[in-house]
């Protein structure tokens, strides 16, 4: 049986103190000391892993105020903060011992924008996308980009100074800050902008904590200027951490503070918002993909391709391309990236070109395809293809995959993963090559796997040699690496940390700067933070101060991981390959990535989140010396004893025993189980898979909510209760009903079954009745007239009339529909994590479809969620045992069918409106096109409508404790186009999204194929 967690890192004293006095305080934001909050934001997109005191999200400047200003009462002084926004650093910037305050959550607004000015005024927490969806109906955009920009928030990006593609023509974050709203560590406020010297000189005669601030800071900065000048390297990306020399201008007339704290880490104080200057939409777009024989090949024509007046030029290598090849998005770019003809495509270049006017990008273009056509045909510079865009769409696209390169190297094979620490050199761009050269003999001679890609434009490279941290010999071999990068980056004329960020790195700093500087910001520093609150060990130290750098060698994620059996490492690899890139964090609405993240803005209730609890709950499993395979078998088991040990401790539990595991499954609870992660996330974190085998030994300790055994047997009840469906539809439709579903099951919203059932409506069709035998007994010929639906337990029961109509399309279509008697699929008890039965039920399935799969007679399904567990879920439990048979779902099945048909006459009909089943757009992502074309070759039109989840999920919509969560999910991005859409034209391919839409629309959508069948 599942023992006891306890926790032995608890909250220091002092914290709790401190908490304690917050809660008592005008303090509006959330508190969150739990140990599950703390482990969410103990990790980022780095190897590092530091867990710390509490959590706190502040909602208002006055709350960061009241953080700072208590933290300053004397018993309070050892209090330490750090700043955090999407956690997607790659060095570990916002991770702390003492206290995360986290501003992603609550102060995400846009405050003000003035278009003829062109700037913005946001709050700190505002997603960097998300300001560009405002920013897109009035003509503008921030332009510094970034791979992580879907999450990243302009708080982080001013902390590191962020920047990315384009910043040649765009430059990085620092250069479109304004203006500042910051608070410090001992509570005061303060704002930046640029100021003359004469104000500056003004502000500094002042006696004021502020003004020392800007006393030590400009003295620093002028009377070093020539040491600044000649020390730091002439590239345009991140430098200091302090940009002692942007704080003043060329001609030394303006002085800007804020460029101190762009960049700072957070190392300085809180920025709490920020006002930016906003750029033109470019009106035209082109993209341009070169081939390469060689990396080596379009890292040496780079030089050439900027000099042809683009944008920005990115690479990729073939590593990345491969990586990217195996995952989904693949499909969308897969027409843009073409393979050339009997070559080997080992590197490509994506060179961007924007403008005003199509005929100044159209002459860029066509003198760049002339030179490379001359390239391709004397075989000269490696050229070996490449392709032209002019489409938005595609240019997104292609971007999107080049942002997603990142987590793709992290889904490679093995226990060694590509790890971020020296990913980011930078160096003079006509030195990058043969830097590069010298670099991949470096790792070629530790026998390193790695993947290159970067903004050569800029000499930025990003590079993740591929080491396993669980070996503590392989930590000795990063840090020796990390060690002789730094020293090959400064031969070349570079530094390490080139665009994200010192971090753990900085105790590299003195080096690099020597005593003289490294002094002066150390003295910055001090006047802004004496005390070494915030953030410390980032950066530098306050002059008196005694405490170290943080270091390389810090405690790495791996140092916990390690603990964790190999066995079960390499059991649940969904959990451990977790790299924190963080793209479940994508705040996008109509992204169907992680819903019940967007809708909690809770980082424990994303993939990242849950993986990182359970990782913690295998550790602690280990450290009792469980094992988790042993209890996995023992989970099972029912007897009397067993029922009554899970009674005591449920019971327990309820009066406040603390168990490590509630916390665990508090978190996997919120899971709507769409599978979007297993597809969507770069290293296919699968939660689902996770969360079904931690409740199975969860519920090995404590009694299973009663509502569980209900979605468990809906498979087996649905059949008995349609044998009298208006007796029970009766039953359930009232307030009695009503009141004991909610309050004792946990179930709100009951479904009613079909009436008439869908055996009453068959009975007056002719179609056959299955029979295997007689099947067997037909010729191949006679076979290929027949199509078997394979029922599932929604449709059937609650939708029986999408069935008849299914079959009715089969038999329009000149085949043969024949109804496969109803047998469970499992999919409701993989949910719930009732996996003994699962396997049954999949078992026995499998038997049966595999005989009918040696018939070859195609068998289709009516439900997304149901027909993909025939291929993943039956694939992850059975292994072998599960077969080669194949479950089409009806838009897989049409499109064989017109492959070779007559299209249609096109009818003048209004467009259809199509609302994807989160789980089919993710795991087929061909899924609406092959809907478009189905209806084109019907002479109809359907267009497909861009929207998240809809908040039902199975029967997560239903639950007593999802309603909230349910409804809100519905609001953010169905209700708008479902409230504004004609119901005779919007179809829904997910029976759970018709029965939200029934419940909370008050429509009643069709299945694609009920609006086909109106056609035929």
């Amino acid at each position: 049986m599942l023992p006891r967690l306890d926790i032995t890192d608890v909250i220091a004293p002092v914290y709790q103190q401190y908490i304690k006095a917050l809660k008592k305080s005008t303090f509006s934001g959330d508190i969150s000391c739990h140990y599950s909050s703390r482990l969410a934001v103990a990790t980022d997109n780095s190897i590092y892993q530091q867990l710390p005191q509490a959590v706190l999200h502040p909602k208002t400047v006055e709350d960061i105020k009241l953080i700072t200003q208590l933290s300053n009462l004397a018993e309070f002084n050892e209090i330490k903060f750090s700043a955090r926004g999407g956690g997607t650093g790659t060095n570990g910037q916002s991770l702390t011992p003492g206290i995360v305050v986290d501003l992603s959550k609550h102060m995400r607004k846009i405050l003000d924008v003035n278009v003829e000015e062109r700037w913005v005024k946001v709050q700190a927490g505002v997603i960097k996308d998300q300001l560009n969806e405002y920013l897109k109906p009035l003509g503008y955009f921030f332009s510094p980009d970034l791979s992580t920009s879907n999450r990243a928030t302009i708080g982080g990006m001013i902390n590191t100074d962020a920047s990315g593609q384009g910043s040649l023509v765009y430059g990085k974050t620092s250069d479109h800050v304004l203006g500042l709203r910051c608070i410090l560590a001992s509570g005061d406020e303060f704002s930046t902008k640029a100021k003359s010297v004469a104000e500056t000189q003004t502000l500094m005669a002042q006696t004021n904590p502020i003004a020392d601030i800007y006393k030590t800071a400009y003295a620093s900065c002028l009377d070093n200027r020539d040491k600044i000048i000649a020390k730091f390297p002439r590239l345009n990306r991140f430098l200091t951490g302090y940009d002692l020399e942007n704080v003043f201008n060329e001609d030394l007339s303006e002085f800007d503070l804020g460029r101190l704290i762009t960049g700072s880490e957070g190392s300085l104080a809180i920025v709490a918002e920020a006002k930016l200057n906003i750029t033109p939409i470019p009106k035209v777009r082109a993209l341009v993909n070169i081939k390469y024989d060689s990396f080596e090949s379009a890292l040496r024509h780079s030089p050439e391709l900027v000099n042809a007046k683009a944008l920005s030029v990115e690479t990729i290598d073939s590593r990345v391309l491969n990586l990217a090849k195996q995952d989904v998005v693949w499909h969308s770019i897969s027409d843009l990236i073409t393979d050339v003809p009997e070559r080997v495509m080992d590197g490509i270049n994506i060179v961007e070109f924007t403008g005003t006017e199509l005929t100044d990008v159209e002459q860029k273009i066509n003198a760049l395809s002339k030179t490379l056509q001359t390239n391709i045909d004397n075989q000269e510079l490696g050229v070996i293809g490449f392709q032209l865009t002019y489409d938005l769409a595609s240019i997104n696209k292609l971007y999107g995959m080049r942002k997603k390169a990142v987590g793709l190297l992290g889904n490679s094979k093995g226990q060694a993963k590509p790890l971020a620490f020296a990913e980011d050199t930078a160096v003079p761009p006509e030195n990058l090559a043969d830097f590069i050269l010298e670099f991949r003999a470096l790792l070629d001679s530790y026998e390193l796997d790695y993947g290159m890609f970067g903004h050569i434009d800029a000499g930025v490279l990003h590079v993740r040699p591929a080491l396993d941290m669980c070996d503590p010999q392989q930590e000795i071999t990063l840090r020796e690496i990390s060690d002789q990068v730094v020293a090959l980056t400064a031969k070349y004329g570079g530094l390490m940390w080139g665009e994200h960020g010192k971090g753990y790195r900085s105790e590299y700093g003195p080096k690099f700067f020597g005593d003289d500087l490294f002094t002066e910001l150390r003295r910055i520093k001090t006047a802004f933070d004496p005390l070494n609150k915030m953030n410390p060990g980032k950066i530098c130290t306050p002059i008196d101060s005694n405490e170290q750098l943080v270091s390389v060698d810090a405690k790495k994620r791996g140092a916990y991981d390690r603990e964790i059996p190999i066995e079960i490492r390499e059991a649940l690899p969904s959990v451990m390959n977790c790299n924190g890139n963080g793209l479940c964090f994508n705040f996008d609405s109509k992204s169907p990535m992680c819903p019940s993240s967007k809708i909690t803005g809770d980082r424990r209730h994303s993939p990242k989140g849950r993986a990182g609890l359970m990782r913690e709950w295998l550790r602690l499993l280990a450290d009792k010396g469980v094992d988790f395979k042993q209890l996995q078998r023992e989970s099972a088991q029912v007897s009397v004893k067993s029922m009554a040990l899970r009674t005591f401790n449920t019971m327990k539990s309820k009066v406040g025993s603390y168990d490590y595991s509630h916390e665990v499954m508090d978190a996997m609870s919120g899971c709507l189980a769409c599978k979007a992660c297993a597809s969507q996330c770069p290293v296919k974190v699968d939660v689902p898979d996770f969360k079904a085998q931690f409740a199975q030994v969860y519920y090995s300790r404590y009694l299973r909510p009663v509502k569980d055994h209900f979605v468990g047997q809906i498979e087996n009840l649905a059949p008995l209760m349609a044998k009298l469906p208006s007796l029970i539809n009766f039953s359930i439709d009232n307030r009695l009903f009503s009141w004991f579903g909610k309050h004792v099951l946990g179930y709100v919203d009951t479904p009613l079954l079909s009436v008439p059932t869908l055996s009453t409506q068959l009975k007056s069709q002719t179609y056959d009745t299955f029979d295997l035998a007689k099947l067997t007994g037909l010729s191949v010929e006679e076979r290929q007239q027949y199509v078997i639906v394979v029922q599932d337990p929604f449709t059937s029961y609650y939708e029986a009339n999408l069935v008849s109509d299914m079959m009715e399309v089969i038999d329009k279509l000149g085949f043969k529909p024949v109804l496969l008697p109803f047998m469970p699929n499992g999919k409701p008890q993989h949910v719930k994590g009732f996996l003994s039965q699962f396997a049954k039920a999949a078992n026995t399935a499998s038997e049966l479809l595999n005989e009918i799969h040696q018939l070859n007679i195609p068998m289709l399904g009516m439900d997304a969620s149901l027909v993909l567990c025939y291929r993943d879920e039956y694939k992850q439990i059975l292994a072998e045992k599960r077969g080669d048979f194949e479950v089409m779902l009806s838009h897989e099945w049409l499109k064989q069918i017109i492959t070779n048909g007559q299209p249609n006459e096109p009818k003048y009909l209004p467009i259809y409106q199509l609302f994807s089943h989160c789980t089919e757009k993710t795991a087929l992502p061909a899924a609406e096109t092959d809907w478009q074309s189905i209806f084109d070759y019907f002479g109809l039109k359907l267009t497909a409508v861009s929207v998240g989840c809809c908040g039902m999920a199975g029967t997560y919509g239903h639950e007593k404790q999802n309603q909230a969560n349910s409804k809100g999910l519905y609001e953010l991005s169905w209700q708008q186009p479902i409230d504004t859409g004609d119901t005779a034209y919007q179809l829904a391919t997910g029976f759970s999204c018709r029965s939200q839409v029934k419940r909370l629309g008050q429509k009643q959508l069709k299945h694609p194929i009920q609006a086909l069948l109106m056609h035929l």
